[in-house]
């Protein structure tokens, strides 16, 4: 089915968001003592104050299920004939796959009862959600599917070096879902505009050397420190801001908005010097930026919807609004998506807490934090039933 308006416009609308991040908060206290950091030098230098863990039976699969099932039509029995998932493709972003070969994405279709729609991973490292966005809208606008499901998830800490505090500090694990499906032009939710671009000529900024096929071809043994993951901390932040500011820009003339209209900026929540850097050239003020960063650090392809859903969560996104969001990652890869928050306007007095769109909730517990921001009362009641909401 092909649904369109009545001047026969398609549009890509955003439909719902959810996030999820693995066991208690790892706060900045209870790094290892050996990183010679404290709560101080952490928050100064990063602004984070906790990042979260996946255990050691968890793996990107996992994260990608716990946050996808969050959302409407995929929270109770996925499959069952009473509520069975409209979902017809999968995208992936993630740079921690659960194995080499195969992809990610087909056993997390399965797993979440989809059958065989096509499923697939793609890897821009921490740009992953918003060029998933990219794709997705694609395969919406073209007409080839209805509703997609984007998942953005890594898990770090399996590949970060245990004496490296610099990175240690920094990043953390999670996964955020959106559903992205067909509307006519105009509504909310809309995905508007893309600016997406990669320079491979500074692809070893950030890199993991070993396990792929080049580290396999090489002759002799692979070095020890080729399984972890490394980043050239300074070059890569002159990147990052350079690049994310020029896209903001280039996405702005694009949309004819002015900076001053961009009801939120959510830029990929890489560290705190990083994002007040990009929002200060972009011309956006620190109380339009949306951050989720202090409390679960640098979650990879996770951390922009991971941030988009913790803020509906406390009531400050609101339907139509303007929402510009961007990132950066290894390859290097980076870019940005314009678009208006989804939903129906809310009726007086009950921004902050009750939405059109149901109940969104923050629950931390010992065992996982859950975040998410989706469409209507019955998805709402299925997370408390699952226990994922603490309202």
């Amino acid at each position: 089915m092909d649904r369109r308006d009545a001047d026969g416009g398609r549009s890509a609308l955003l439909e719902a968001v959810a996030g999820w991040v693995p066991g208690a908060p790892v706060h900045n206290e209870a790094l290892p003592a050996d990183w010679g950091v404290d709560d101080a030098w952490v928050r100064t230098r990063t602004g984070i104050v906790s990042r979260h863990r996946a255990g050691p039976d968890m793996s990107t699969g996992d994260l990608a299920y716990e946050a996808a099932r969050l959302l409407p039509g995929l929270a109770a029995d996925p499959g069952g004939p009473d509520r069975p998932p409209r979902v017809d493709a999968v995208v992936l972003a993630t740079a921690t796959p659960d194995h080499l070969c195969p992809g990610t994405a087909p056993a997390l279709a399965a797993r979440l009862g989809l059958g065989t729609v096509p499923a697939f991973d793609i890897a821009a490292v921490c740009s992953g959600f918003v060029y998933g966005l990219a794709v997705c809208h694609g395969l919406v606008v073209s007409g080839l599917y209805e509703r997609v499901l984007l998942v953005g998830a890594d898990v770090y800490s399996t590949w970060l070096d245990p004496a490296d505090r610099s990175s240690g500090v920094v990043f953390g694990d999670g996964a955020g879902a959106a559903l992205i499906a067909a509307g006519p032009p105009g509504a909310p939710g809309e995905l508007l505009a893309f600016d997406l671009g990669s320079d491979g000529t500074a692809y070893d900024l950030i890199k993991v050397a070993g396990g792929g096929a080049r580290s396999r071809a090489a002759a002799g043994a692979p070095a020890a420190d080729d399984a972890y993951f490394r980043m050239r901390g300074s070059a890569v932040y002159q990147h990052a801001v350079e690049r994310m500011t020029h896209s903001c820009r280039t996405l702005l003339a694009k949309t004819g908005w002015d900076a001053a209209e961009v009801d939120h900026f959510v830029p990929h929540q890489a560290n705190a010097r990083i994002l007040r850097s990009v929002a200060e050239r972009v011309g956006i003020g620190a109380q339009r930026c949306l951050t989720h960063l202090e409390r679960v650090g640098n979650t990879g392809a996770a951390s922009i919807p991971l941030a988009l859903a913790d803020a509906d969560g406390a009531g400050r996104l609101a339907a139509g609004d303007r929402v510009l969001i961007t990132a950066f990652g290894g390859g290097l890869t980076w870019g940005s998506a314009a678009f208006r928050w989804p939903g129906k306007p809310r009726a007086a007095g009950t921004r902050g807490s009750t939405g059109a769109r149901g109940t969104t909730a923050a629950a931390d517990t010992a065992s996982a934090t859950a975040t998410t921001s989706a469409t209507g009362a019955a998805a709402t009641e299925r997370r408390r039933e699952s226990g994922h909401d603490a309202g």
